[in-house]
Parts: structure tokens; sequence; C-alpha cells
């Protein structure tokens, strides 16, 4: 049976992503790529090289790719990823780990999918205000997991990219998700209030997201 529970995230300690991103996309460079070969394999360096071309490749206006294109190729790069939990990959229940993390050791679950693909879009210049990682509970298996939303437009109905059903579909066809609630860089929404914005301190943390911003800058010092 595939496993699909992630953790159960408490609103009141959630902490936004802000410019470390930014950073850690620009610092991947040969030296980011020689350190993770030599502790992941040469395969791994592969793979990080091969996440950096593609965001290079669709965040390139030259190439005018469109955001539907850069969904797709965002989706079905890190789908390839094996699923693997965080208590067989790591030896602990709910370890979030970045992207270079799920690529050098080519495995991640729920939260770590929808993350990568974030940070992938946010890179190639899909405004965040579009992007919403989105807490949901999978009916069928009465577990808890973790999707990227897309929204075209504010009021648009959203394009749920997954780990699990690997098709871009919009949320209606997705009646096997129940949202619970979604967030991004900057703001928190509750799915019961009908998309109401909630408030949220940026100094406030979900220690694993809080580890894992330092986990981020600390890959490309």
């Amino acid at each position: 049976m595939y496993r699909l529970k992630c953790p159960i995230f408490s609103l009141s300690m959630l902490m936004f992503a802000g410019p470390v991103m930014a950073q850690y996309m620009d610092g991947i460079n040969d030296q980011v790529l020689s350190r993770v070969a030599s502790k992941y394999g040469t395969d791994a360096r592969t793979r990080v090289a091969d996440w950096k071309k593609l965001m290079d490749n669709n965040a390139d206006p030259q190439n005018a790719v469109s955001e539907n294109q850069k969904l797709k190729s965002s989706n079905g790069f890190f789908n390839k990823i094996r699923w693997v939990s965080d208590q067989k990959h790591w030896g602990r229940e709910d370890y979030w780990a970045t992207p270079i993390e799920m690529l050098g050791t080519n495995g991640g679950d729920c939260e770590d999918y929808s993350i990568a693909k974030y940070f992938t879009l946010k890179d190639t210049d899909v405004s965040t205000s579009k992007l919403r990682i989105t807490y949901v509970k999978a009916i069928e298996y009465n577990q808890a997991h973790m999707v990227l939303a897309y929204y075209k437009t504010p009021d648009a109905e959203p394009l749920i990219m997954d780990n699990i059903n690997l098709r871009i579909l919009p949320a209606s066809q997705r009646t096997d998700l129940l949202p619970v609630y979604s967030f991004n860089g900057e703001n928190l929404w509750l799915a019961k209030a009908r998309g109401k914005k909630l408030k949220a301190s940026s100094q406030r943390s979900l220690p694993q997201w809080r580890k894992l911003n330092e986990k981020l800058l600390a890959e490309v010092m």
C-alpha cells in the first residue's frame, strides 16, 4: 500500500520563506555540484545539474516558456524521484528535505515534492501569488497529504500538482482530496473560510520550516 502520510501542521507556528531561496538558487554552481557529488555520488550531481538546467531554460526570456509548460516540466521532473517515507529515508518522522537533499538521495515524501516544485516555479519567474503549498486530506487513504496548487488568476480554479496522481488536474477533478489550508512565501489561507487570508507572524516558525531554511543557506555557503 502506498502511504501518503505527511505531517499535520500548526497554523500558529508557520514561518514563510523569504529571500532565502533567491540566494539558494543563484548559489548552485560548480563548487556546490562538486560537494553534491562528494556527498551523494555522481548520479546525484547529474540530477542537481539537470534541475539547474531546467530552471535556467525555463527562466530564460528568449525561450518564451509558458507557465503551463513550466508547471509540466517541474511536475514531471520531480515526480521521477522515488517516494519514500521519512522514517525509512531519514530514520525519523516529519523530516523536511531541501530540493538538493531530495535530488541527492533520489527520494522524498509529499512535502518534499511540493516544496521542490514550489521553489522551482518561483525561481523560473512564476509569481508566488499564484502558488500555494496545500495541506489536504487524502480521502481514500484517510491520511494527511500535501500538494502544490497553481492559480492562474486569484479567482481561478487551481490546478493541482501531485506526486500520487501524476496528471496536473483542476481541483474539481481531484475529489479524492479535501483541502484544509494552504500557504506560500507570504500568506496563509484556510479552506473552510472560503479562501480567507489569515494573519501569521513571520517571526514564528514551524521547526521543520526553520530548519529547512537554515539548510538551504548552508548548502550554498
